[in-house]
C-alpha cells in the first residue's frame, strides 16, 4: 500500500522534433532509412521514460512515442495509430470532419460526422476560425479512414517494437513498472463502413482484433491503458441529443464490447481512460460524469482515468463523495489539464488531490493529467505541468499522512 500520493498521467507526452520530423516524412510516403527512424525511436523512448523519472511520475510510459506523430499538434495520434495495425481499412479522399459514420441497426442511436457536433454548430464561428484557439489544425483531420475488408491485427512487429523500447528504457532508468497505451474498441471503430453489416459488427471485429494487441502488452508485464473517448465525449456527436436513458443504453454496449475484448485478462494489470475530447473548444455539451459514472465502473479495469481538472469538469469531485469505489479499485483524476496554457499551481493541484482522497480513500487515488499533454500544448508547458503535478502531490501528501 502506497504511504504517499502516487503521479502518473494520460499517455502522450510531447515528441523530439527530429522524430516528428521523420513521422511526418513516413506519413507522406518519402523513404526514410528505418534502421535510423528505429535507432531514433528506441533513444526517444529512453530520454521520455528518465524524464518522467526525474521530474517526480512515479508510473511512466513511453510518451506513446510509438504512435506516429508527424507535427507537433496532433489530437489524432491515439487512434490514429491503428490504421497500419488493422487489415481491411484504407484512407479515403475524404476529410475526417466528413466522413459517413458507421451503420446504427434500425431504431438505434446513429452518430453524426464530426463536423455536424452540437457543441461544433453552436460555436461555429470559433470552431471555424484558425486564429481561435479553438478550431483543430487543418493536418490533423486530413484523412479519413475506411474499412473496405475484414478487420484483424497486423501490428505484431509494431507493438513488439513498442514493448522492447518501453522495457529497455525502464531498465536504464530503474524504473520497476510501466505503462502503454492502446485504443479501446469502441474508439477504434470509428471508421467509414463500407464491408460490416453496422456498427456494432465493426466493433466487435475491432475488438477481436485489438485483443492480440491488450493481450501482447500484459504478457510483455506491462501495465495496459485503454484509451476510450468513444465512452462519453460521442454524446456530442448524436444530433439531436437522446435521452441520457438512450445514451447509457448506447454506451453500455461499447463497454460489452471493451469487456469482451478485455475477457480473463488480469484487472489488476488494466487502466481505463475516459475523456470528453481534448480539443480547445467550448465543450458545452460534454455529457455529465454524475450520469456516466456508475457504468464506468463496469468496465473490468483496476484503474479509471478521467478529466478533473478542467473548467467543464472540475465541479464533478463531489459525485464521488457518494459513489462507492468497488474494493481494490482506483481512480487517476486528471489534476492538471490539456486544455489551458495557465501553469497550475501546487498548491491547487494538492486541493484537487486531497478532495478525491477524502472522497474514496487516500490509497485510491493517483495524481494525473486530464489527457495527455503531447500534441495539445507546447512541449515546455507540457513538462511544467508534469513538474507542478509532481509537487502538488507531494505537498496532498503531507496533509494527508500528516507530516
Amino acid at each position: 500500500m502506497p504511504d504517499r500520493i502516487l503521479t502518473s498521467h494520460a499517455g502522450s507526452l510531447p515528441r523530439p522534433e527530429d522524430l516528428i520530423a521523420l513521422n511526418g516524412q513516413r506519413a507522406e510516403g518519402e523513404l526514410v532509412d528505418e534502421h535510423e527512424y528505429l535507432g531514433l525511436l528506441r533513444a526517444a523512448v529512453g530520454e521520455v521514460v528518465a524524464r518522467q523519472r526525474d521530474t517526480g511520475i512515479d508510473l511512466v510510459n513511453d510518451g506513446e512515442y510509438g504512435h506516429s506523430m508527424g507535427q507537433r499538434y496532433d489530437y489524432g495520434s491515439w487512434w490514429t495509430y491503428v490504421f497500419q495495425r488493422l487489415s481491411g481499412i484504407e484512407l479515403s479522399s475524404l476529410t475526417i470532419g466528413d466522413i459517413p459514420q458507421p451503420k446504427a441497426k434500425p431504431g438505434e442511436i446513429r452518430l453524426v460526422s464530426f463536423g455536424e457536433r452540437r457543441d461544433w454548430q453552436a460555436f461555429a464561428d470559433a470552431y471555424g476560425d484558425p486564429t481561435s484557439g479553438a478550431s483543430i489544425p487543418p493536418r490533423a483531420m486530413a484523412t479519413a479512414p475506411v474499412c473496405r475488408g475484414p478487420i484483424t491485427y497486423q501490428g505484431q512487429q509494431d507493438v513488439a517494437r513498442d514493448i522492447a523500447d518501453m522495457k529497455a528504457a525502464m531498465a536504464a532508468a530503474g524504473v520497476a513498472d510501466g505503462f502503454l497505451n492502446a485504443v479501446a474498441p469502441a474508439s477504434c471503430a470509428r471508421f467509414g463502413n463500407e464491408y460490416y453489416a453496422d456498427d456494432e459488427e465493426m466493433m466487435y471485429a475491432c475488438a477481436d482484433a485489438m485483443r492480440e494487441e491488450y493481450t501482447a502488452i500484459i504478457e510483455a508485464g506491462l501495465i495496459l491503458q485503454l484509451d476510450d473517448p468513444a465512452i462519453a465525449e460521442n454524446w456530442d456527436q448524436i444530433n439531436p441529443a437522446p435521452s441520457v436513458e438512450d445514451y447509457r443504453r448506447f454506451t453500455r454496449k461499447r463497454i460489452e464490447a471493451l469487456n469482451y475484448a478485455i475477457r480473463d485478462l488480469p484487472a489488476e494489470r488494466i487502466r481505463f481512460h475516459l475523456c470528453w475530447g481534448s480539443w480547445h473548444g467550448p465543450h458545452t455539451t460534454d455529457f455529465p460524469m454524475a450520469d456516466l459514472v456508475d457504468i464506468m465502473l463496469e468496465i473490468n479495469a483496476g484503474a479509471y482515468s478521467f478529466e478533473a481538472a478542467n473548467v467543464r469538469h472540475e465541479h464533478e469531485w463531489k459525485i464521488w463523495r457518494d459513489v462507492k469505489l468497488p474494493e481494490g479499485k482506483v481512480i487517476l483524476p486528471g489534476v492538471v489539464t490539456h486544455s489551458t496554457n495557465v501553469i497550475e499551481h501546487p498548491e491547487l493541484v494538492a486541493d484537487r488531490i486531497v478532495r478525491y482522497a477524502e472522497a474514496v480513500g487516500r490509497e485510491n487515488v493517483v495524481a494525473s493529467t486530464d489527457c495527455g499533454l503531447g500534441g495539445r500544448v507546447h512541449p515546455q508547458i507540457a513538462w511544467a505541468k508534469l513538474d507542478t503535478l509532481a509537487r502538488g502531490a507531494e505537498l496532498a501528501s503531507r496533509r494527508l499522512w500528516g507530516r
